[in-house]
């Protein structure tokens, strides 16, 4: 994303944040869309304005995903806490004077969610949120859309998004092989169902 185009999503994001009114932006979009890097680029050019809650946060254990048999499919709806995720938009939305709240985060190198990792202070007025589902219509995500003021949509080419998947499971400890196969098999399906919210965002974000 060129220059311009990253500030005037900032300049967007930045008229949500007015001192004194907490309200919430989401980043929704398929895996490797570049959620997560947009959304830590908007919470850092607006300083203290804003803090960022990813949605990935919620990823059930993988002892728990192991025990329900969805390991396979780790990163599908039904692999999230996606009541958890609802409950602490809802609570974000009225910050309580003088109460920290910790949100989870999900720590790559384990493939573990870790708890209590990302402090929301009451008088921070915006809080960003990126993940998959923002915009999912279906089960107890249905609730996350009513619970943000804008939802945007990230837009990449599939064949570009797939390429930087695939780079990003081999990073973080995959071979190529099994890489392909998890995006093939897991991300894309992911990325099908992603695609079916695009029309419920405020805001459609090609990213070049």
């Amino acid at each position: 994303m060129d220059a311009d185009g990253f500030d005037r999503l900032a300049a967007r994001a930045r008229a949500l944040a007015e001192p004194g009114r907490r309200r919430i932006l989401g980043l929704a979009g398929p895996p490797g869309a570049g959620k997560s890097t947009l959304a830590a680029r908007l919470a850092d050019r607006l300083g203290g304005l804003a803090v960022l809650v990813p949605m990935d946060g919620f990823h059930l254990a993988q002892a728990e995903l192991e025990r329900l048999g969805r390991a396979d499919r780790k990163g599908a709806p039904d692999t999230f806490d996606a009541a958890g995720y609802t409950a602490l938009l809802t609570r974000l939305r009225a910050p309580e004077p003088g109460v920290t709240v910790y949100a989870p985060a999900f720590d790559r190198s384990l493939e573990e969610p870790v708890a209590g990792s990302l402090p929301v202070a009451p008088e921070v007025p915006l809080v960003i949120t990126e993940g998959n589902y923002l915009l999912h219509d279906e089960g107890p995500w249905a609730r996350v859309l009513p619970l943000l003021d804008e939802a945007w949509y990230l837009d990449l080419d599939d064949g570009l998004r797939v390429e930087r998947l695939v780079e990003r499971h081999v990073r973080f400890g995959k071979d190529r092989a099994r890489a392909e196969r998890w995006v093939r098999t897991s991300d894309e399906a992911n990325a099908r169902l992603v695609a079916r919210g695009r029309h419920r965002a405020h805001l459609v974000v090609p990213v070049p």
